[in-house]
């Protein structure tokens, strides 16, 4: 096992510099991490192309061609390496933007050289940019099948270094000569047998090299479900030894807190959602084992009075509850809600942030510690060490976005016995990803609106439309409502999207002059405290418009707006551009979403704008919203380093994710602690990837 822990440079044709490059733009550092470096497409070498029967949408082509002449063109960024090469049917012209020096030592001038790269037309020529090239000889031998080649992604440092594609391939082919008979078995033969996997030594040379397409795509399927599987037991083995680690503090009674407010304080009548998801809290917190659990519920759909009843719940058991959200303006309006349900006296809240003043903070750590304060809301500052609870039974973390599992941790230690753990989430996760970042957790959904709410209406206009719009804002304001007008402000076109925003507002003054309509405008530009103004004009309802950037907070509540109309709205993301949706269709009224966009539409900007008008459903958007770009982008997932699949893709892989899950769930039932022999492979895994996991960690 020794062999795959060995350093990079030592294998045959690496070498110490090729190691550095290979360790910094790959993150290559030993044998094992190498392996796992997997083609990401495979060619067909046996076939040449004539250069006249290339033509424009081509993908990547093969030609045999002879070099007639090459020269270095142009100035600073502009400056190119030009090369024309010539068969027997007609000319063809090869550039280079990087490594200039390099390449053009290389070339040698009447020689017949194999190009291999992806053809496009220039200015009416036909050219392919950043060609890998090779003298053309009759006796290379390439190892597996000619009409599969692996193509291994590169950057243009490592070709510098000759590790194009083909250079990886040279020394992936010595990297498997050594360490091919050390390759052992993870997976129990049962598991093997139950899927029609490959034996793992035959899946990696198979991926690497393979003998042909059938055997490629089984020796993919195997590689992807050993991937998952690893990730699903481990997510699984964590929360089995978690029951068994850590007790839950007991929530025997609902008692006259709980009752109270569901007969006399709630507001509205709870959705069948929300007393599903309040159910399997109460069993939850009955069991005697730490409660983790992830509400996933749309903007608006009540996830506020589910946390508060489940800290009622815990107050009536003699505990104090803490709720802790991502940003100041986010908590202060959680206090503030908490309060609006609640009396006076019926149980004591408090609110701590950065910005509470000493005198009051004094106060709120008193009592506190000495019990008399029941509920805590606030920012990250309930973490820090001053915050002492006198007996904390149940933290609700509204995480918008995702409190580290570090920052979790903190919370638990506040209490001998780890309080219960409610994460709430308005970010519709797709049930893929849930399963592979939150295996650990147990998931609630709340897919209904609270009764009384209308579904919002969302509809696309174009540019040439714009009056429409016009003419539905001044019905809309006309019944009193309020209007939000969104523009998108990226970093990378500030300047344009600036001005953009200011013809705008300009638009808009003509349209709705003064002293008949008032407009507040927010963008990143203005001082907090402005911001902050025009932000209570609006909340007040002394403006009827609201220009803004797409800074308005999440969770700003007006429930009077009854329209939100985004501009540019095939610049969005889709899950932005339903986070900005549920800004509106808070009060009773019927709201509206108008998107508009230009008259020329992208492929997937179309999609991401029907997907919109046809639902509203934040579940059914994220499928689609993973779909369009793969599960790296998917808000915080990529930082958090959970999810490094170096195959298996969640989009695609969803029935392989389903598979590798169930099996793990019928091991963890019949045997939770590995201690089957068929099972002592995995346990083995165990020992040799110790993951790095230690218990004060999870969470």
């Amino acid at each position: 096992m020794q062999i795959f822990n060995t350093p990079i440079e030592y294998l045959k044709g690496v070498g110490p510099q090729r190691a550095e490059v290979l360790k910094k733009e790959l993150g290559i550092f030993i044998y094992q991490d190498l392996l796992h470096y997997y083609p990401f497409r495979y060619i067909d070498k046996t076939r040449y192309y004539k250069i006249n029967e290339i033509y424009q949408d081509f993908p990547l082509v093969q030609i045999l061609v002879r070099l007639k002449s090459f020269e270095i063109i142009g100035e600073k960024q502009a400056k190119r390496l030009v090369a024309r090469v010539i068969d027997d049917t007609g000319e063809l012209e090869l550039v280079w933007f990087k490594g200039l020096r390099w390449v053009e030592r290389t070339l040698k001038l009447n020689q017949l050289y194999v190009v291999f790269g992806k053809p496009t037309f220039f200015n009416g020529k036909l050219q392919i940019a950043h060609p890998e090239m090779d003298l053309f000889s009759r006796d290379t031998k390439e190892r597996g099948n000619l009409s599969l080649q692996p193509v291994y992604s590169s950057t243009e440092k490592l070709k510098q270094f000759a590790l194009d594609s083909k250079g990886l391939q040279k020394i992936m082919s010595n990297l498997l000569d050594v360490i091919a008979i050390e390759i052992e078995e993870v997976l129990p033969q049962y598991i093997l047998n139950k899927y029609k996997l490959l034996p793992r030594k035959e899946a990696l040379m198979q991926i690497h090299f393979p003998a042909s397409t059938a055997i490629l795509s089984r020796s993919q399927a195997t590689l992807k479900f050993e991937e998952l599987f690893f990730i699903q037991l481990k997510l699984l083995k964590i929360k089995h030894l978690r029951s068994l680690k850590f007790k839950g503090s007991v929530f025997s009674i609902v008692g006259e807190k709980f009752n109270h407010f569901y007969e006399n304080l709630l507001p509205f009548q709870l959705t069948g959602a929300q007393k599903k998801v309040l159910r399997e809290i109460r069993i939850d917190t009955q069991k005697g084992i730490q409660m983790n659990r992830l509400v996933q519920g749309d903007v608006g759909s009540g996830k506020t009075v589910v946390a508060l009843m489940s800290m009622l719940l815990a107050i009536d058991n003699g505990f104090q509850a803490c709720m802790m959200a991502p940003t100041e303006i986010l908590a202060t309006q959680h206090y503030a809600s908490i309060r609006d349900m609640l009396q006076d006296d019926f149980v004591k809240v408090a609110l701590l942030t950065g910005s509470t003043k000493r005198k009051d903070r004094k106060k709120i750590l008193e009592d506190l510690e000495n019990g008399t304060l029941d509920i805590l809301v606030g920012t990250h500052a309930l973490i820090e060490d001053t915050v002492v609870f006198k007996h904390l039974g149940l933290a609700v973390i509204d995480e918008q976005h995702r409190f580290g599992v570090e920052q979790r941790a903190k919370l638990w230690r506040k209490n001998p016995i780890p309080p219960h753990v409610l994460v709430m989430t308005a970010t519709p996760i797709p049930r893929t990803l849930a399963m592979s970042l939150y295996g650990d957790l147990d998931v609630s959904v709340i897919n209904e609106l609270p009764a009384g709410r209308k579904p919002i209406q969302t509809i696309h206009l174009y540019e040439n439309q714009r009056l429409r719009m016009f003419g539905f804002m001044r019905r809309e304001i006309a019944k009193g409502r309020q209007v939000y007008v969104v523009y998108p402000l990226i970093q990378e076109s500030a300047k344009l999207d600036l001005k953009n925003l200011q013809d705008g507002i300009e638009v808009l003054s003509r349209e709705f002059p003064l002293p008949q309509y008032k407009i507040s405008i927010v963008h990143g530009q203005l001082k907090p405290e402005d911001k902050e103004f025009e932000m209570q004009r609006f909340i007040k309802g002394q403006t009827q418009i609201m220009v803004a950037t797409t800074v308005i907070e999440v969770g700003v509540n007006v429930p009077n707006a009854s329209v939100m109309i985004i501009e540019n709205a095939e610049r969005f993301g889709l899950s932005q551009l339903h986070q900005l949706r549920g800004r509106v269709g808070r009060g009773s009224e019927q709201s509206f979403c108008i998107l508009m966009s230009k008259d020329k539409l992208s492929k997937e900007g179309k999609v991401r704008l029907d997907t919109m008008v046809k639902t509203n459903d934040g579940f059914e958007i994220s499928e689609v919203d993973l779909q369009l770009r793969g599960p790296g982008d998917i808000e915080g997932t990529q930082q958090s380093g959970v999810l490094d699949l170096k195959l298996a893709d969640l989009t695609h892989d969803q029935n392989i994710l389903q598979e590798a899950r169930n099996t793990v769930l019928e091991i963890m039932e019949s045997d939770p602690e590995l201690e089957k022999p068929e099972h002592q492979m995995l346990r083995n895994y165990f020992k040799k990837h110790n993951t790095g996991i230690t218990f004060d960690k999870i969470s």
